[in-house]
């Protein structure tokens, strides 16, 4: 079935994407360029936004497949929307203004609080939860305790803002998510099968239902890349990465497999660390260490072509998450 929501989604998404592209275009929702960013002038006007285009078919191919249970995959859907609609208000804010800073930040970080510590409250009352997460390439869980609730903030905020960070290149944040998502799926229905036995059925159906939200996401998201993909006919904006992104943490966070983030959102934790190292040295000394932060424009700085950071990325991203799933069957 899974697979049948994938496809059902990637249809949907691609029919429904040119028709997101021409509202845009006509109310002229054109992606504002830095005057820094010199190697991306020729993209200024490119409709933004694109979010939408996997964000509205995810949500309603998910609603249709999913079973009995709900309150899980319910609580993650509406995450994902609010995520998505924290994004739309700062790309919209933007574009009506004409500028490049739309939400203020300390608007932006208190709505993603307000979020991050719903989910993490929701994950330490809920009986079929709980405070316990996965270790890395193993079954063998940790417990938490009460600080599962900081835990989850955390790994919410920081997750969401790396997604972001690294939706900088045409396909980059979308093609890296793509991976993500599939991988953490197969991890996720691994362990559940290893499990299976000692699981309460109605937590099966709970985390099954949270697989098909990433497979249907998966596919959206691929029928996103068909037109993201260089040149790009549409951005995410950030109206799709804080999306992605929440839906990256959230999930992880619900199934047990935040740790794997790290890993294999390697390519994410990169963008977010090059930035946190860029902004305290230049505080420091005045002097830069990076051309330009996050690392994908500092690669485009140093000549290399947007079209192969972007094959890279995904190509470390796949590696990892091959890795990562064998590994874990592996023992």
């Amino acid at each position: 079935m899974n697979l049948l929501v994938f496809l059902i989604t990637f249809l949907i998404a691609v029919i429904f994407a040119p028709l997101v592209i021409m509202f845009t275009r006509k109310l002229k929702f054109g992606q504002n360029i830095l005057n820094y960013v010199t190697e991306h002038s020729s993209k200024q006007g490119t409709p933004t936004m694109g979010g939408i285009i996997f964000i509205i078919p995810t949500i309603l191919v998910s609603l249709f497949f999913f079973k009995s249970n709900l309150t899980i995959p319910l609580l993650t859907l509406v995450i994902f929307l609010g995520y998505g609609v924290i994004g739309f208000l700062d790309d919209f804010i933007k574009i009506k203004f004409k500028r490049n800073l739309g939400l203020l930040p300390y608007q932006k970080i208190i709505f993603q609080v307000v979020l991050a510590i719903i989910v993490a409250v929701f994950i330490y009352r809920n009986n079929l939860l709980g405070s316990e997460i996965y270790l890395p390439f193993t079954l063998n869980k940790i417990d938490l305790g009460i600080f599962i609730i900081p835990f989850v903030v955390f790994v919410i905020l920081a997750t969401t803002n790396s997604v972001n960070l690294t939706d900088g290149l045409d396909g980059l944040a979308g093609g890296v998510s793509f991976v993500f998502f599939i991988a953490i799926a197969l991890i996720t229905e691994f362990c559940l099968n290893f499990y299976s036995s000692a699981l309460q059925g109605e937590y099966i159906n709970q985390m099954q239902n949270l697989n098909i939200i990433l497979w249907s996401l998966s596919g959206a998201v691929l029928a996103f890349l068909v037109f993201n993909f260089y040149p790009a006919k549409i951005f995410m904006g950030d109206t799709g990465s804080l999306a992605l992104g929440g839906m990256a943490a959230v999930v992880c966070c619900l199934n047990g497999t935040s740790l794997y983030i790290v890993i294999i959102g390697l390519m994410f934790v990169v963008s977010a660390v090059s930035v946190i190292i860029q902004v305290l040295h230049y505080k420091r000394t005045k002097k830069r260490i990076f051309l330009m932060a996050p690392f994908h424009h500092h690669l485009q700085h140093k000549g290399m072509y947007e079209t192969k950071i972007v094959f890279i990325y995904i190509v470390i991203t796949t590696m990892l998450a091959i890795t990562s799933y064998l590994l874990l069957r592996g023992l």
